[in-house]
């Protein structure tokens, strides 16, 4: 058997970009801006030389790898943080796709002399920040904002996308003249939302009574589950003429306020899938871009870079958060926060796959802009929340730290040893029947003689002693379930 330089090609990337995500941690780089650096230095034109340009095998792994990464997303989003913020979410989302794709369009076609269509094809491909961008920037170390205020960007970036690709696709019906009107985009646009979150919440119930109810004997096949299910739901959802990138979105928040076996597991899975599928999504991208087709368009795109930047997404922002009240320094770093990644890039390739003249041009005019908003907005985010007076140090950091992290750090939580006497509300139930909240783990259950770690379908029996880890404030709100049998506890550090 001969050995495939294809597959050595691409365990070497994805090592290097692993690598490059700790020395983007070190020195305040943006990991996104290496990842696309590591793919255009293996492309055709940089020191290894892959040859690629395949557009449609490029947008199938972007498409792909954004479903996974907003699954993820949307799985480490609390709805109790989010509902404090859902409407000005989702009208940044909505409206303010909107508002940023025609400002920038017109500003576009008037400035750099092309067709309005064009011009607002244009701004429909970068009218969405990045869900990958804004994830990995805020869910780091490096920017401590309030809940409410990290909140309400995730959901902007989590939810936008599908507002992009409506435009996008619209944009190139209407150049294409195939007889769609703007009645026509408006009705399609409403009938997408609406089967995408109606699909998101069904998949989500559907996810979780499988998970719960399967009992399957190996717990390496629930991740599969969760992994062909999310496939699933997109690909049958946009099938139907839904959302695909909603649905699935929807489906992580839906299931992420849900009790489900093997919650934690499964969260790590899909952390480390969205990390691979943020790695091989940028690489893709870079090996997709020719560097030599850059310098003819640098000065119109950095011209639209500005007026993305410094016109567009502030006018888009101020507009739709207006009915909102939100304090203007909060409105002011969100219209900075306005990173764009990925989708853009991918979104980028319709026009060339569809044939839209000038697609080449604006491809590349998309790829410097995401550049320069990456590299200007993402290594600022931290210095600009700190001269808004934005950092909060009190901000809670759970998402953002591990549990093993948490035991060996946190003075604030404790092991409560309890015993379930015969009348406690928990005996004779499941585990993620009890729903317990998300801060309270169960370690370990000793029954007579034997101790074991116990899984959500455990059903508990009178006598058991529980080790139970969580704070005093999380334990005495769940205490009455074990009954009143508390006998110790002792801190973890």
């Amino acid at each position: 058997m001969e050995p495939d330089l294809r597959i050595l090609s691409g365990a070497l990337l994805l090592l290097g970009g692993v690598l490059l995500s700790k020395t983007s941690t070190r020195f305040g780089v943006p990991s996104l801006v290496l990842f696309l650096g590591l793919g255009m230095a293996a492309g055709s034109e940089g020191l290894v030389g892959i040859e690629f340009d395949d557009m449609e095998l490029a947008r199938s792994v972007g498409v792909l790898a954004l479903s996974l990464i907003l699954f993820s997303g949307g799985l480490g989003t609390r709805w109790h943080d989010v509902r404090a913020v859902l409407r000005p979410g989702v009208a940044l989302a909505s409206v303010g796709v909107l508002i940023n794709a025609v400002t920038l369009g017109l500003l576009a076609s008037l400035i750099l002399g092309i067709e309005p269509l064009q011009g607002l094809l244009l701004g429909g491909i970068i009218a969405s920040t990045d869900a990958a961008a804004v994830f990995s920037l805020l869910r780091s170390r490096g920017v401590r904002l309030s809940t409410r205020l990290r909140s309400l960007l995730e959901l902007e970036s989590g939810s936008n996308d599908p507002a992009a690709v409506f435009l996008t696709v619209g944009v190139i019906a209407l150049i294409q003249g195939d007889g769609t009107t703007v009645v026509d985009l408006a009705w399609d646009f409403t009938t997408q939302m609406t089967i995408g979150v109606v699909a998101g919440w069904v998949a989500a119930a559907g996810i979780i009574a499988a998970i719960n109810r399967l009992r399957l004997d190996v717990e390496g096949l629930y991740p599969v589950i969760t992994l062909a299910t999310v496939l699933g739901v997109f690909e049958a959802v946009t099938w139907v003429g839904g959302s695909g990138f909603l649905a699935v979105y929807v489906t992580g928040v839906a299931m992420a306020n849900r009790d489900f076996l093997h919650r934690r597991s499964l969260l790590r899975f899909h952390d480390a899938v969205a990390w691979l599928m943020q790695i091989a999504m940028f690489v893709v991208l870079g090996l997709l871009v020719f560097p030599s087709d850059l310098p003819p368009v640098t000065g119109r795109a950095l011209v639209v870079a500005g007026l993305l930047m410094f016109v567009a997404r502030p006018l888009a922002t101020f507009i739709t958060l207006a009915p909102f009240r939100l304090p203007w320094r909060e409105q002011v770093f969100v219209s900075w926060v306005g990173l764009r990644g990925a989708t853009p890039i991918i979104l980028a390739t319709f026009p060339v796959v569809a044939g839209v003249p000038d697609a080449d041009t604006i491809f590349n005019v998309v790829f410097f802009v995401v550049l320069t908003s990456v590299l200007i907005q993402g290594s600022t985010i931290s210095a600009v929340a700190r001269r808004l007076g934005l950092v909060d140090d009190t901000a809670d950091e759970q998402v953002r730290t591990s549990f093993d992290a948490v035991v060996a750090g946190d003075t604030g939580h404790c092991l409560h040893e309890v015993r379930l006497v015969e009348d406690a509300p928990a005996v004779g139930a499941k585990l993620v029947d009890l729903g317990l909240p998300s801060q309270l783990l169960v370690v370990l259950l000793r029954r007579g003689d034997a101790s074991l770690m116990p899984q959500g379908n455990t059903r508990l029996e009178a006598g058991d002693e529980l080790l139970v880890f969580a704070n005093d404030e999380t334990f005495e709100r769940v205490r009455y379930l074990f009954g009143r049998s508390s006998f110790r506890h002792f801190d973890d550090g």
